[in-house]
């Protein structure tokens, strides 16, 4: 903490504002458990949505690397000349 670190009242009033603000932060939060229900319902469905499309995307750089690996390697067997 700020004030056992600097130990001066400008310290501790600073420290005391913050432990405040988080109070505060705290009780919003538990005041409004149905509007962060809902955010959080909202987060799982776009979480979902996006993780579909970095799937695809991922798919689709896998698969151009693997061609260009396939593409690069040196044939192996037999050749006639």
């Amino acid at each position: 903490m700020l004030a056992s670190v600097l130990s001066s009242p400008l310290a501790i009033e600073v420290n005391i504002q913050i432990v405040r603000a988080f109070v505060q932060m705290r009780k919003y939060a538990l005041t409004h458990k149905e509007l962060a229900e809902q955010l959080l319902l909202m987060e799982q469905k776009y979480d979902q949505q996006f993780s579909d499309v970095y799937d695809a995307i991922r798919y689709l750089l896998e698969k151009d690397q693997q061609q260009t690996d396939q593409s690069e390697r040196q044939a192996i067997g037999f050749r006639s000349s």
